[in-house]
């Protein structure tokens, strides 16, 4: 049975200022959990029910069990229908962003995006194409939202997201700089070539004027029909698969 203070701690890790106090976020679900232990992350504790406690045997004997009621799950879950597993996982030391590892690969960086849903979808989309690291300013979502590491299935595990001062860290890449602008050129007619990085905006408003200074090449989705504008994740999907095929080709 948990105690009061697990509770607590547990339940207060979906706020931010707690989950950076005590270098903790949440984890849930069976596959994203096996997901983060296979990977570089610390997983600091796996709570999960009598029903999952068997599919975890093959789990690092290093990892802390603790077998759990259904009633406690539901009481520490961030979602109305707990999955069973939650784990309790080390926030790693963010790395200095090495230029030379954005070399000769394409990169997503988000300017504001604040959406933990199209946060975690956009992670996901850049695990599924290969794309290793996202650079987002520093008033985009936090990656670590419950929200955000549900959406993004696992996938946060394998790709490096890094927070910083667009302005100043883009240019100093040396890598050409694509902007996702409405009066952006046509991707379709665009050569993305072997190595850049591609800024998306923030969901109501778009790339902040000052960011779209440092922006070499702006692109846009032509508009075929008469909807006002697209989700900024399924954009994102959509620039990822042109960049994509550019570079199989």
């Amino acid at each position: 049975m948990l105690s009061k203070s697990q509770i607590s701690l547990i339940t207060s890790l979906q706020h931010k200022k707690f989950r950076h106090q005590h270098n903790l976020f949440i984890v849930e679900g069976h596959k994203s959990v096996i997901e983060f232990a296979q990977s570089n992350y610390n997983l600091e504790t796996v709570y999960c029910t009598p029903e999952f406690a068997v599919k975890l045997l093959n789990l690092s004997n290093k990892i802390n069990f603790q077998e759990i009621s259904v009633t406690d799950m539901a009481r520490i879950s961030c979602l109305k229908t707990p999955p069973g597993v939650l784990a309790l996982v080390n926030i790693p030391v963010s790395p200095v962003l090495d230029y030379k590892l954005l070399k000769e690969k394409f990169s997503l960086a988000l300017d504001g995006v604040q959406d933990p849903g199209n946060m975690g979808t956009i992670i996901r989309t850049a695990d599924w194409f290969g794309i290793e690291h996202l650079i987002c300013s520093e008033d985009t979502v936090d990656v670590y939202n419950p929200k955000v590491v549900q959406a993004t299935m696992g996938s946060l595990s394998r790709v490096q997201v890094h927070y910083t001062d667009l302005n100043t860290t883009l240019p100093a890449s040396r890598l050409e700089i694509f902007g996702a602008l409405l009066n952006g050129n046509n991707i379709y007619n665009t050569t993305f070539g072997p190595e850049g990085i591609l800024i998306m905006g923030n969901e109501g408003n778009g790339i902040r004027p000052q960011t779209q200074e440092v922006i070499n090449t702006g692109v846009t989705i032509p508009q075929a029909g008469k909807a006002e504008s697209l989700n900024v994740a399924m954009a994102t999907a959509i620039f990822c698969s042109e960049i994509k095929r550019n570079t199989l080709k």
